[in-house]
């Protein structure tokens, strides 16, 4: 007999290291005199699209199009450090830090134009690689701005440093805001659990997931159905099995991992609430997009054939026997 139930989970994450912890990251900015910028970042890429992050901040900041921002990261003779690409921090710290040192370019910038122009600069603002004042488009490029700051000695350079450093909770209580910014996510499961056999079918997902405001949203849909699949494998088939600390599994051929016919249709649903220490109201997704997955799936479960798993992962011989005790 086959059973199918809906299960949720939710979970509030983290942004950042906390606790007292360092976290900080630097960024670079240059623009050469054809208007094209480049972004110097420790910030490591490992798949997650911090690269195209970190341009698209720049460009967003600078008035210029994302085409226009060559990123170069991770080479330790080069790129000031940014720490590491963990705790879902990269696009709130380094995306921050970013920010500034484009912003420290860009005032820069509108003295170069607002000199060329003959107008005081408060009045000016870039918008895809155009010069306009009080509104209007005036004949300026910013690859003329550009020339004009680098011909006049003008700074044309942007540094910039983002602390997101918290202070440590209360040694007493325990009480205190250990964390800069938070995210918050909910997924909804449903799967068929095979009476007979144990085995679990995740049929689909819905993942909602409150990131700030989405810089790229298809890599946040990216992201999150990456982090399903991560979760969806620890809940149902990744396992070490150990026999007096000798490993059992140690190749793929026996720790399992989901392939893509195991990954069922998700649906990303992208929560944009702005947070306003963000990088134009931007957090993170990373780790949470796996967090709510396993709960979900567990409560799916339990919803479908009324069993509660409590070791991880749910593979069917744990099932089965929980059935069997049940009745089944």
């Amino acid at each position: 007999m086959k059973k199918r139930g809906i299960g949720y989970g939710c979970m509030m994450y983290a942004i950042g290291y906390g606790f007292g912890r360092p976290d900080a990251s630097a960024a670079s900015v240059e623009i050469g005199e054809d208007g094209t910028v480049t972004v110097l970042s420790g910030c490591a890429e490992i798949g997650q699209g911090s690269t195209e992050m970190i341009a698209l901040i720049a460009a967003e900041e600078l008035g210029i199009l994302p085409e226009d921002v060559m990123v170069l990261t991770s080479d330790t003779a080069t790129t000031p450090d940014a720490g590491p690409s963990t705790a879902s921090r990269q696009t709130y710290v380094t995306g921050n830090a970013v920010k500034k040192a484009a912003g420290e370019l860009k005032r820069s910038l509108l003295m170069g134009a607002a000199e060329l122009l003959g107008v005081e600069p408060e009045g000016i603002t870039f918008k895809k690689r155009g010069v306009y004042y009080t509104g209007e488009k005036t004949g300026l490029t910013m690859a003329d701005v550009a020339s004009h700051c680098r011909r006049t000695g003008k700074q044309f350079m942007g540094w910039g440093w983002f602390n997101n450093t918290t202070p440590d909770v209360d040694p007493e209580t325990n009480q205190g805001d250990a964390y800069a910014s938070y995210t918050f996510a909910t997924q909804a499961v449903e799967v068929e659990v095979d009476t007979d056999t144990g085995e679990v079918t995740v049929l689909r997902v819905v993942a909602a997931h409150d990131v700030g405001r989405a810089i790229n949203p298809l890599a946040i849909e990216g992201q999150i159905e990456g982090g399903v699949a991560m979760g969806l494998g620890y809940a149902l088939i990744e396992e070490v099995i150990l026999d007096k600390g000798r490993p059992l599994t140690p190749t793929f051929a026996e720790y399992l991992l989901p392939t893509a016919k195991d990954v069922p249709p998700i649906v990303s649903l992208i929560v944009e609430e702005a947070e306003p220490t963000g990088p134009f109201g931007a957090k993170g997704v990373g780790e949470p997009a796996t967090i709510p997955t396993a709960p979900a799936i567990i409560n799916a479960i339990y919803n479908a054939v009324g069993i509660r798993i409590t070791e991880l992962p749910a593979t069917p011989e744990k099932i089965r026997q929980l059935l069997k005790e049940k009745g089944f």
